[in-house]
């Protein structure tokens, strides 16, 4: 039977559950009435309008095989969702994924973050489970729901598992990158890199060792926003499963508390600090550093108090500890097994913020006693003590100097070549990415094995969309070198090695940014113990050439706007891109998106 008091003219709308975020018609009942109406169309009855309302990020889709296992998933949450009271109501946001997005991922994420967050303020959803899983779903995601600040919980699809080639144990995609090179370099067969594809990704899911989309699932564990076991159990287990109802029942514990659940109020300093105690900890993607300063800049509190110094302070005091590849040697199936980010969170406890709080309402410290470890010989082997890391401490460091005047990131850890980490020699510029694939393999290139190699246009703005173009391939004239030293303004794949330097800042689509005037055998030198990226060129000849290429910009005809190198006036998302997004160090994202956003589009 039919709620009578919804058509009291008289009576107040109660602004919860379905009942929230009425279409605006200047008659609220009318606007109830006619939600009500389509309610029936979609098959529910009244009591529907009575429950909590969990909302839940639907990101499946046929271009995205890490969340290839989301019809699963969705069934396990509503069932948690539901047996706990709530009405689980799912809705669809864009998929991205890494190897189908063109020109890169990275370019769409802020497309992806202004439509999660626009479809969370318009639904009238209580509580939110945002599902994702590939590199920029989840950094996207809480971009989103920190601006639209409603409750939201993170459920990652998970890892793939390893597979098996000729007895050796590969995965996605450390493994890819590995014997690819090899492959280039002429040590294994057609048939091998034949064989190889096909077991690289045996199952759905995100790549199986600590790249970006397993570093985003432990730092989202790490700030509050997803159970303890929900980053590393396996996208086709049934533990995958058990969590995706866990999360379901937390949504509806949460909806009980909406005002104090919020990711604004939830997410403080502290939390942001334990998100880099952990991706220094466990030698995470260097992406992670700009999604959490993008994630950072979006909330009104944090806006602007940390930057890439932080990262740098954190990482000379916490060891790597994760044996995981690209770093170490195991997969985040092994992770997992050995007890995974709650066992992570005990070991780093003399080091972590414990106050912070959680979505649960409880600070870290409760979760943590209400939730104990025990260690056992294999937790001990893949998660290293304190007192016994895999790399002493800084697995990830920042780098200035008159190359990097806002900062460049370094995955120290991740070195082939140690001696490059202190090491002076002549560059080798590619302007782009097309540049680089004409010359790289060619036997003209003057490179040798004390070569830097330097690649430009690949920032956020130059490419656009900073691709992971910054793992250069080794010359094959240079033979026999598994490393040389390699700069960029992009980025890498967080499952890639080297001795890589990134993000440098500012791009070179900023019209007088050093980087963007470096020139073939400029002497080049990288010092980690200084945290040092330094051109060898004076004042003087930088500011010359800064001169000369604005002359050239203006002859050839290009566009400079803001100080950015855009080329020629676009239409729709890439010209909002390119004349709004920010700077590495800033997170990438768009200037009118952060909490500040009100200056870049009104001051």
């Amino acid at each position: 039977m039919d709620n009578q008091g919804d058509y009291d003219l008289s009576t107040p709308i109660d602004p919860k559950g379905l009942r929230q975020g009425l279409t605006s018609y200047g008659d609220p009942h009318f606007s109830l009435f006619l939600r009500k109406v389509f309610l029936k169309a979609a098959g529910y009855g009244e009591d529907a309008l009575s429950r909590p309302i969990v909302g839940i990020v639907n990101t499946s889709s046929g271009f995205n095989p890490c969340h290839g296992n989301i019809a699963q998933i969705l069934e396990a949450l509503k069932r948690g969702i539901q047996l706990h009271g709530g009405l689980a109501i799912d809705f669809p946001t864009i998929s991205l994924h890494e190897s189908f997005a063109s020109p890169t991922s990275m370019f769409l994420r802020n497309l992806m973050a202004m439509d999660t967050e626009e479809m969370i303020k318009a639904q009238p959803v209580d509580v939110v489970v945002a599902i994702g899983g590939c590199d920029k779903t989840v950094p996207a995601q809480l971009m989103g729901a920190i601006s639209a600040n409603k409750p939201v919980l993170s459920l990652v699809t998970g890892p793939m598992m390893p597979g098996r080639f000729k007895g050796e144990r590969i995965g996605a995609c450390t493994d890819c990158r590995s014997h690819w090179a090899a492959y280039r370099a002429g040590t294994v067969e057609v048939e091998d890199i034949v064989g190889i594809n096909e077991e690289l990704a045996p199952t759905v899911g995100t790549c199986g060792v600590m790249g970006t989309a397993s570093t985003m699932a432990c730092l989202t564990v790490a700030l509050g926003l997803m159970p303890f076991n929900g980053a590393a159990a396996p996208a086709v287990s049934s533990a995958r499963m058990r969590v995706a109802e866990e999360t379901g029942a937390l949504a509806v514990a949460v909806s009980a508390n909406i005002e104090t659940r919020r990711p604004q109020q939830i997410l403080s300093r502290e939390s942001f600090l334990n998100a880099m105690i952990v991706l220094q900890a466990i030698g995470g993607s260097t992406n992670a550093v700009v999604h959490l300063m993008a994630i950072i800049n979006r909330h009104p509190e944090t806006n602007g108090t940390l930057d890439l110094k932080s990262f740098d302070d954190i990482g000379r005091r916490v060891p790597l500890l994760v044996d995981l590849k690209p770093s170490g040697e195991n997969y985040m199936h092994d992770f997992h097994n050995a007890g995974g980010m709650l066992a992570l969170l005990h070991t780093l406890r003399p080091l972590l913020h414990l106050n912070a709080l959680t979505i649960t309402g409880n600070t870290l410290e409760t979760e943590l006693n209400t939730k104990p470890f025990k260690p056992f010989p294999f937790s001990h082997q893949l998660i290293r003590p304190l007192s016994n890391p895999i790399y002493p401490n800084s697995a990830l460091v920042t780098l200035y100097g008159n190359l990097a005047p806002n900062g460049a990131i370094l995955k120290a850890a991740a070195s082939k070549d140690r001696t490059l980490l202190e090491h002076e020699g002549p560059a080798v510029v590619f302007e782009n990415t097309t540049d680089l694939a004409l010359r790289i393999d060619s036997e003209d290139l003057p490179v040798t094995k004390d070569s830097v190699l330097v690649l430009k246009s690949i920032g956020p703005i130059g490419n656009p969309g900073m691709p992971e173009a910054g793992v250069i391939p080794i010359p094959r004239k240079v033979k026999g070198a598994n490393d040389l030293l390699r700069l960029s303004d992009g980025r890498m794949s967080g499952t890639a090695g080297g001795t890589i330097v990134l993000h440098i800042s500012p791009e070179s689509g900023i019209v007088d940014s050093p980087f963007g005037i470096v020139e073939d055998g400029d002497m080049i030198r990288l010092s980690l113990s200084e945290r040092k990226l330094e051109l060898k060129v004076g004042d003087e000849e930088i500011a010359a050439r800064v001169r000369r290429r604005e002359e050239l910009l203006k002859v050839e005809g290009k566009v400079v706007h803001r100080g950015r190198v855009v080329g020629s006036r676009k239409r729709g998302y890439r010209g909002l891109y390119e004349m709004h997004v920010n700077q590495a160090e800033e997170g990438a994202d768009f200037d009118f998106l952060t909490a500040k956003g009100d200056d870049a589009l009104y001051g």
